[in-house]
């Protein structure tokens, strides 16, 4: 299952959704995790135009992905997300893209009823 993660520094999952330059996209399984990917977001200088489209480029970048982690998300870009079958889940502080990814495989071995679900939509 493919992985997002909001981040700033590669590092950690430190950046808002709706502000994200750049998502780390893991691919991750029982035995372990694999880097994929960094999406980079191209923005021009002056802007990126309305909310709608700025919300619309972040989940085309990650639209194979099942499950988005993020410092924060609007509520309006959150529905949106959840439309496009990505599970979000914001972070109450910045943490470690490595510990999340730990702490997923072990949640894989008995997976609670949401990513049961998520999982099973991927078969």
């Amino acid at each position: 299952m493919k992985i997002a993660f909001a981040t700033k520094d590669n590092i950690t999952v430190n950046d808002h959704f709706g502000w994200c330059r750049t998502f780390a996209v893991y691919d991750v399984m029982p035995g372990g995790f694999n880097l994929l990917e960094m999406r980079e977001i191209e923005t021009d200088s002056s802007s990126e135009g309305s909310e709608s489209d700025k919300i619309e480029k972040r989940i085309n970048s990650i639209k194979d992905c099942t499950i988005l982690y993020c410092e924060d998300i609007g509520s309006m870009a959150a529905a949106r997300v959840i439309r496009n079958r990505i599970h979000p889940i914001k972070l109450s502080q910045p943490e470690s893209i490595y510990v999340l990814l730990t702490k997923l495989i072990v949640v894989l071995k008995k997976p609670p009823i949401w990513l049961r679900k998520v999982l099973e939509r991927e078969k």
